[in-house]
């Protein structure tokens, strides 16, 4: 057999698989395994954005939905039938060839969550109204032609910034009334399910309470989510909490890390837990964060411009499992795989826990992505190189590899306008 027919099977056997685990519901979060670190060589198809960037990508059946700040879509060269098409925030588009779909609904603001129950797509972000119809921070999708359920209203009074479907609810978290709320799926009527109150702020200029991302394991049994409070359920829990998804109703669980509660150097970032994801077996989860370095005596405790991992049957850590510092540099998205934990942002490096915007001793060049060892917590040889730019929202992974949503337009030496794929080899 050719190298290029084994080649060929490979990329069939993975888009075939890709399409079948793609049909179950999504979860928040809770990357699957791959087995293998993704290729360092973008795939050529995926299309492109003129402008603006990607926050959130999701598969559902064989089409995958991007949403984010944007206008038009390209398709890349050589995709067929090809062209640009207006798109107001949100882009449906075949995965395996780039295709560009007929989906085409008007947000009118930008798309920051996308979940999906296998037939119907949640979108939620800062708009106002979907096609013209009022819906606030969250509205329901017909997935192929773009018309709004109307049936649905969650009757939100703020934005939505992540949202997961688990256990027949949709999950959505943001700046509304309570922050994070277990909606119907048909009706979308809050269920009660979601009942912790979630307060408080970090500092002063902090900004709104609010719960920015969350993460749910494989199971369906753990929630994690980051953000902006200091008490959840009337207890101490700075930045990040855990939750018992348990049939009834949600409860705080035990778990909790007392040094959320320091700042990092950077004063105008107190708010600087960024994202979250859950381990392929569920045992562990990652966080990223902003922030700057930490504070003298803060090097292994505390998360600043760094990645950490936590053990998720460790009720009260007293440091995490690992830190890996940029050394100053803010992490924006993670997505934890069984070999990998995919990094990006606009990090210059990785193992850098002795620099501040310098390389350090040991610090290796990682502009942009990277990917750390899940079990050393130190950085990978993958270093396929991206433009910087703010750094890049989201990170998806799927059988095909790692969908990186961004702002920027080049990774591994190539053109790749905010949407890129890092394929399984």
């Amino acid at each position: 057999m050719t190298g290029v027919n084994r080649r060929r099977r490979r990329m069939l056997a993975a888009v075939c698989l890709t399409m079948a685990v793609a049909t179950v519901p999504n979860l928040a979060g809770a990357s699957p395994a791959l087995g293998v670190v993704v290729s360092a060589n973008p795939a050529n198809h995926t299309p492109n954005l003129a402008s603006g960037a990607v926050y959130k990508f999701v598969q559902v059946g064989g089409v995958m939905y991007a949403g984010g700040s944007f206008g038009s879509v390209s398709t890349a060269p050589g995709v067929s039938p090809g062209g640009t098409f207006a798109r107001s925030n949100i882009v449906a588009f075949n995965p395996a060839t780039g295709v560009i779909a007929s989906f085409a609904p008007n947000v009118g603001g930008a798309v920051w969550a996308l979940a999906s129950d296998g037939t119907w797509l949640y979108v939620g972000g800062t708009f106002t109204t979907v096609n013209g119809v009022a819906r606030r921070g969250l509205a329901k999708l017909n997935p192929v032609t773009g018309a709004v359920d109307t049936a649905f209203n969650a009757n939100l009074n703020g934005n939505v910034y992540d949202a997961g479907v688990v256990g027949g609810r949709l999950l959505v978290g943001g700046r509304f009334t309570g922050r994070l709320r277990a909606v119907n799926l048909v009706s979308g009527a809050n269920t009660g399910y979601l009942n912790l109150s979630i307060s408080g702020s970090v500092a002063d200029n902090a900004g709104p309470t609010e719960v920015y991302r969350f993460a749910v394991n494989p199971a369906g049994t753990r929630l994690v989510g980051v953000g902006n409070f200091t008490t959840v359920g009337g207890q101490p829990r700075w930045r990040a909490f855990m939750l018992n998804l348990s049939a009834g109703a949600a409860t705080l669980n035990p778990w909790y890390y007392p040094p959320l509660q320091h700042l990092c150097r950077a004063a105008s970032l107190p708010d600087y837990l960024r994202d979250v994801d859950f381990s392929p077996d569920g045992a562990h989860f990652v966080i990223v964060a902003s922030g700057l370095v930490p504070q003298a005596g803060g090097i292994g405790r505390d998360l600043c411009d760094a990645t950490a991992r936590f053990e998720t049957s460790v009720a009260s850590p007293v440091r995490p499992t690992w830190i890996n510092y940029t050394g100053g540099d803010t992490l924006h998205s993670v997505a934890a795989t069984d070999v990998a934990v995919y990094v990006q942002g606009h990090q210059r490096w990785l193992d850098n826990p002795q620099g501040r915007n310098s390389p350090g001793p040991g610090a290796v060049s990682r502009p942009g992505i990277g990917a750390i060892h899940p079990t050393t917590g130190l950085a990978l040889g993958w270093n396929p190189t991206k433009d910087r730019g703010v750094g890049g929202k989201d990170l998806y992974v799927t059988a095909q590899g790692l969908w990186v949503g961004s702002d920027t337009t080049h990774i591994g030496g190539e053109t790749r306008a905010r949407i890129a794929l890092m394929p399984v080899p």
